[in-house]
């Protein structure tokens, strides 16, 4: 798909990326969240990684928002604050086509020139090959599994931990 623009997500994005958030709760594994939330949650969300100075990206095309991705603190100690956690869903119409790795790559540059130095995927379902596809072709490497954590659609499901590191990782002192 090459007429996308990968640009930052403002507040008029939110019914697109409410929605296509809505699909992946309401029918994929990529997120073991079961209630879809509304508009006002995502709103809430946005703020706090727009609060934490962090990205959170949208990919436009023809027919408007067909994705979105964002870096979130991976945990809220102190002691973690160089380490993100990306999310990247796409709608259903653009799955396959590039768009994800579009998204991951501006997420990866404009997490390192923010300072990060790690950034993990936590990808739910172990099955999931598309979201590990991408993270590996982007450097990450598999760094665990947890077997049987989530429970959704009448299954158990794993969780797969990947891992890459942002400009000097963890070569020298951060900034």
């Amino acid at each position: 798909m090459s007429e996308i623009t990968i640009r930052a997500a403002a507040p008029l994005d939110l019914p697109s990326i409410t929605a296509i958030y809505r699909h992946h709760v309401l029918h994929g594994t990529g997120t073991f969240e079961t209630l879809a939330p509304d508009e006002a949650e995502m709103g809430r969300r946005w703020e706090e990684v727009q609060a934490r100075k962090l990205p959170w990206l949208v990919a436009v095309g023809g027919q408007g928002v067909v994705g979105f991705a964002y870096a979130n603190w991976f945990r809220a100690r102190e002691a973690y604050r160089f380490t993100v956690e990306d999310s990247i869903y796409i709608s259903p119409q653009t799955q396959g086509q590039g768009v994800g790795g579009r998204l991951l790559d501006a997420l990866i540059e404009a997490c390192t020139r923010g300072g990060a130095r790690q950034m993990l995927a936590v990808i739910g379902d172990s099955a999931n090959a598309g979201s590990m596809g991408v993270h590996r072709s982007r450097g990450f490497a598999e760094t665990g599994r947890m077997p049987a954590v989530g429970w959704k659609f009448d299954r158990w499901l794993d969780v797969v931990l990947m891992q890459r590191a942002l400009g000097s990782g963890a070569t020298t002192d951060p900034v």
